[in-house]
């Protein structure tokens, strides 16, 4: 039996805060399409490689309160401490929503607001 799309979610999140930034792009369509409402699209592997190397200094520390499935739709709501250029750890909170395809993360629409002290 495949993994639910749920569990790749699961996966990639540990990828992530382990520092396995290419455990978490295998994970992902070669055209995955990441947008920060707001903000920013990366489109491909290669612009969100090169905006993990920038984004992430080190590895986000992050919370996973709740994950909603349907379909090929997870969206995953919950906190995630990033430090900033200065190495400060600032904390926000975010709604993810992932689509996927073929078992791979595909889009993204990230909704991420600063988090009050």
């Amino acid at each position: 039996m495949s993994k639910s799309n749920k569990e790749i979610l699961e996966q990639a999140n540990s990828a992530i805060t382990q520092g396995d930034f290419e455990g978490f792009l295998a994970l992902c369509t070669e055209d995955t399409a990441w947008t920060f409402e707001g903000e920013r699209t990366l489109n491909g592997k290669a612009a969100v490689r090169q905006w993990m190397k920038t984004a992430y200094i080190e590895p986000p520390k992050f919370r996973v309160d709740r994950m909603i499935a349907d379909d090929d739709f997870v969206a995953a709501i919950g906190e995630i401490v990033l430090k900033d250029e200065t190495g400060k750890a600032v904390r926000h909170a975010y709604c993810d929503v992932w689509r996927f395809r073929d078992g791979k993360m595909a889009e993204l629409r990230a909704f991420v607001v600063e988090a009050e002290s």
